[in-house]
């Protein structure tokens, strides 16, 4: 494929690209202890093979209880599915901090201005820290190997399904070590 200069059609590995004219806000996230719901959110974008192509996920987490609040697919990396997934978590609370990476849809006008003008303190990854916001990473990790790899999907409608369900499971029936063997939602909604 080298030699004939071929290259698959594939999403590069760095979906975070800012853009030089948008605003960057500092990590505020460091050394800090995450106590209770709604103290801290989260969002990222990965992309899911499909078949002949691929599709991006955003979702927002609730970082105590790691419960999904919302998520959205798309077949661009424009902003709006961002703010469509910003704007159905806000239906279930809001956060004191909302962190992101320094992605061009996180850091447009339109995006910070919804996150500052509901008086919620916006705080970004460092640049090249995927720690920074590791338990969304954690989400893609498990999404990924415990669903995607394994169904395959073909179309945006087949993915759209399979992730609601997942998406339920997640938050309702798989249990975390981590919060003492319960459910996300039974964490973010007591």
């Amino acid at each position: 494929m080298q030699v004939m200069g071929i290259q698959a059609l594939t999403p590069k590995v760095n979906l975070s690209k800012p853009n030089k004219d948008h605003l960057i806000f500092p990590y505020l996230l460091r050394n800090v202890s995450i106590t209770k719901t709604n103290q801290v959110w989260s969002t990222d974008i990965t992309y899911i093979p499909i078949y002949k192509g691929f599709a991006y996920l955003v979702a927002v987490m609730d970082w105590f209880s790691k419960y999904i609040l919302s998520w959205e697919i798309s077949n661009s990396l424009d902003v709006h599915f961002c703010l469509s997934s910003l704007d159905k978590a806000l239906r279930s609370g809001k956060p004191e901090i909302f962190n992101t990476d320094q992605g061009s849809q996180f850091t447009s006008l339109s995006f910070v201005n919804k996150v500052l003008d509901n008086n919620i303190k916006l705080s970004m990854d460092s640049k090249g820290r995927a720690l920074d916001n590791i338990f969304i990473e954690r989400l893609w990790r498990s999404l990924k190997y415990e669903d995607i790899y394994l169904k395959e999907y073909r179309t945006y409608q087949e993915l759209f399904e399979g992730l609601k369900n997942y998406f339920y499971f997640y938050n309702n029936k798989r249990i975390h070590q981590s919060l003492g063997y319960q459910t996300p939602a039974e964490i973010f909604l007591k």
